[in-house]
């Protein structure tokens, strides 16, 4: 059975942050597919693992014309593929092996279009529940993603007692 975590983001910066999390525990090898709608915070989230994982310079953008963009600097490359443009089984799969299997961390939007699946890998849809609210569904897929499965349930879990905090300070 997969184990999944639910989460909500309330904020461009919820979602940043919690990408900015999930880079701190990444140690190198892993892969993490992201799908959900056009605007719904892939590339935010990717933003923040890139902080995460001490990925200095400018700032992440989405590779939807380039297909990959490669991010060196921090604790491990990072390889940002989109694969947006692509119809599914369209691309090279060979040609991405040493990005998708290799040291570096690999995180691959719209990773429903790669043509082959991922057996083992962290899986985060994304949806809109409100203008700026989004619902995430992390589901691990093997073993080594417990740990960040792990760490994203201690995000949601500060998040939720900040929330609690702040509704509280506002009542008295």
């Amino acid at each position: 059975m997969t184990e999944e975590v639910i989460l909500r983001t309330e904020s461009e910066e919820e979602t940043h942050a919690l990408g900015v999390r999930l880079g701190l525990v990444l140690l190198g090898g892993e892969r993490i597919g992201l799908s959900g709608e056009l605007g719904a915070g892939k590339t935010c989230l990717v933003r923040g693992i890139a902080e995460g994982l001490g990925v200095p310079g400018d700032p992440v953008r989405s590779p939807s014309f380039t297909l990959m963009a490669i991010y060196e600097g921090g604790r491990r490359p990072l390889y940002h593929l989109d694969l947006f443009r692509l119809l599914p089984g369209a691309l090279d799969r060979l040609a991405l092996r040493e990005y998708l299997y290799g040291d570096g961390i690999a995180v691959i939007e719209w990773f429903e279009r790669l043509g082959e699946p991922l057996e083992d890998f962290l899986e985060i849809s994304m949806t809109f529940v409100g203008a700026d609210s989004r619902r995430l569904v992390a589901r691990g897929h093997g073993l080594r993603y417990a740990p960040l499965l792990d760490a994203l349930r201690e995000a949601e879990q500060k998040r939720l007692s900040r929330r609690g905090a702040k509704k509280e300070k506002k009542y008295r």
